[in-house]
């Protein structure tokens, strides 16, 4: 019954269709948003030092670090597209996640420092050309814009394509920031407002950046997706005909898009010797696939009579 064993496992993992679209289908988007974004980084950091703004600053430091997150995203999502090999069974698929975390990381890295500099900046104000830096505030606000346009139609694809997207959006609330600020100065002579838009501009970068850095975290600790319960998985095939155990059930992401699972799933002896592990592995693929929120199309099942003794386990028949 060796043989048949194995047979069972082999079409387990193997028993269904396994193509995906990858994040790697929205590269022209990120391509798109990094010309801008980089365009915007020069035309910016022009500003900054024209106007002597911290803020405008600060905005233009995140448009470097959006445009090399951006760089980032745009090599995982190529990367995605390549097949899997035999040193690579999943190909590059996590190369989405490496990317969104390094691009958080850095990000957070930024909103720390612009929280300090800010501070620092309100206690020794200093001088600001104010029109100057609401001409590049408004350009910054224009390309921000465009690059959302583009990134919007696939924002929900990937966490590669929403860290992105994220970082545009607080580009975009930055620029809009630097207006009001210049706005303060131009109407009130209030320099400190550069300072507390500045700290503004951080405020909004780090806590999303927390967020988008403890998912990408979740992904590679190998953590049970969102909207996945094992206990309510493992309730529901141990409730389909002829199962008497499920165990060492795993569920996880390779990718944003890519949930997979694993189980042991023990059936009645006469039941698995008879035949009927074909049929039961249909029942449990189409549960997984169709029953929760979470479809999960890439399952490997085991499949073991009651009987079955987990390798290295000695029994008085061995000796």
């Amino acid at each position: 019954m060796a043989d048949d064993h194995a047979g069972n496992r082999g079409r387990a993992g193997h028993g269904h269709d396994h193509a995906h679209a990858g994040p790697g289908t929205d590269r022209w988007r990120i391509a798109t948003a990094f010309g801008i974004t980089a365009a915007l980084f020069v035309v910016q950091l022009v500003g900054a030092l024209w106007t002597g703004s911290l803020a405008l600053l600060v905005d233009t430091a995140h448009v470097l670090t959006d445009a090399g997150g951006l760089l980032l995203a745009l090599v995982a999502a190529h990367l995605s597209l390549r097949p899997p090999s035999a040193r690579r069974t999943w190909g590059w698929r996590r190369a989405e996640i490496v990317a969104a975390a390094l691009q958080a990381g850095v990000l957070l890295a930024v909103g720390l420092f612009v929280l300090v500099e800010g501070v620092r900046r309100f206690v020794e104000p200093h001088p600001v050309a104010s029109a100057e830096m609401l001409v590049f505030g408004v350009l910054g606000l224009a390309g921000n814009l465009v690059a959302m346009a583009v990134l919007f139609g696939g924002r929900r694809s990937s966490l590669n394509l929403r860290a992105a997207m994220l970082e545009v959006l607080n580009d975009a609330l930055g620029s809009v920031a630097v207006i009001a600020a210049a706005v303060v100065i131009t109407l009130t002579g209030w320099v400190q407002a550069d300072a507390v838009v500045a700290l503004l501009i951080g405020a909004l970068i780090v806590p999303r950046t927390v967020r988008l850095l403890l998912e990408s975290l979740s992904v590679l600790m190998e953590s049970v997706p969102p909207g996945l319960d094992v206990d309510e998985i493992r309730g529901h095939i141990l409730g389909l005909p002829h199962v008497v155990e499920v165990h060492d059930l795993h569920a996880t992401r390779i990718s944003s898009d890519l949930p997979v699972l694993t189980a042991h799933v023990v059936l009645e002896e006469e039941y698995f010797y008879s035949g009927g592990s074909a049929e039961a592995l249909g029942r449990i693929q189409r549960c997984v696939a169709e029953h929760f929120p979470v479809s999960v199309q890439h399952s490997t099942i085991q499949l073991e009579p009651a009987d079955h003794v987990e390798p290295g386990v000695c029994t008085p028949h061995d000796t």
